[in-house]
């Protein structure tokens, strides 16, 4: 499978990261399996979240087995010094791991939390201090939020090594400000950050729940995804002709296969046929939730 740089940290991540929320569908011998799988594609970025349920859990004893092969990215939503502290010792702990090669900010949504993060007694001095204990490698930030702040984190934090949010043909189609992602892949190249694409398979919300009740949801995702293999290899050849390091794989381990397929058949699409999907998905409802635009 292709690898791309990611930004200026020395690893070359496969086009594809394996998002490990998948794993939290599973029990623990069909977590392995999926692992195996997912090495098997030659996929080296997994990413996990003490948010997803049990899937650091059942990532662990893969991950302790392939440790060389993987380079982790884990999370934390924790904006203070004191609880993201204790948030990357359960992290470590759940993996039975003892680093952490990207440590990220998770789901940055306001400005205020940046002032927090950032400012003094925040989540970044924490982060620095393990940096400096060797308990993680690399600073990333995750945002599903306005491109502006992300822009702003980029400011504010010289030492960010990555970034990830939405890029979809859905994002890509909307002329608004608020949906500009591609002022921070520009940004991003610039200053040798590594971008992480999310959202790439997503169709837009589900219905509500009046309609479709939680329970009666044919996937795991928060958002209802294009689920046919050609459409997916539509989406994830988008993702990666845009620029992007790596694209996140989706959260239900049903789709898990046919994404880590169209990686490992990635090929660049023109210009016209990256519009042509744009003019498709156009009028499609933004996966991007709107709420999470202040």
């Amino acid at each position: 499978m292709e690898t791309r740089p990611l930004g200026d940290t020395g690893h070359e991540s496969t086009v594809a990261t394996f998002g490990a929320i998948a794993l939290n569908w599973l029990e623990q011998e069909g977590a392995n399996q999926m692992v195996e799988q997912v090495l098997d594609y030659g996929v080296n970025h997994f990413d996990v979240a003490p948010t997803y349920g049990d899937a650091e859990l059942k990532l662990g004893p893969k991950l302790r087995q392939h440790r060389e092969e993987i380079y982790l990215g884990c999370k934390t939503q924790e904006r203070e010094y004191e609880g993201a502290r204790r948030k990357l010792e359960r992290s470590l702990d759940r993996l039975g791991v003892d680093r952490i090669d990207l440590y990220q900010i998770h789901g940055l949504e306001y400005e205020h939390e940046l002032e927090t993060i950032a400012g003094e007694g925040g989540a970044l001095e924490a982060f620095r201090d393990a940096q400096d204990e060797g308990l993680i490698g690399d600073i990333g930030l995750t945002s599903h939020g306005d491109p502006q702040l992300i822009l702003d984190a980029i400011d504010r934090i010289d030492d960010l090594s990555t970034v990830m949010f939405p890029l979809n043909p859905v994002v890509a189609g909307k002329d608004d400000d608020e949906y500009d992602y591609e002022a921070v892949l520009e940004r991003a190249e610039e200053e040798g950050i590594g971008t992480l694409g999310i959202k790439a398979f997503a169709k837009g919300s589900w219905p509500s729940t009046d309609e479709l009740p939680e329970a009666d949801r044919p996937y795991a995702n928060w958002y209802e995804p294009v689920d046919r293999p050609d459409e997916i290899r539509d989406r994830f050849d988008f993702a990666a002709s845009q620029g992007l390091t790596t694209v996140v794989t989706p959260g239900d381990p049903k789709l898990v296969a046919m994404v880590l397929d169209a990686a490992d058949r990635y090929e660049e699409l023109s210009e016209s046929e990256q519009r042509s999907l744009i003019e498709r998905a156009r009028h499609d409802e933004s996966p991007v939730p709107e709420q999470l635009h202040h």
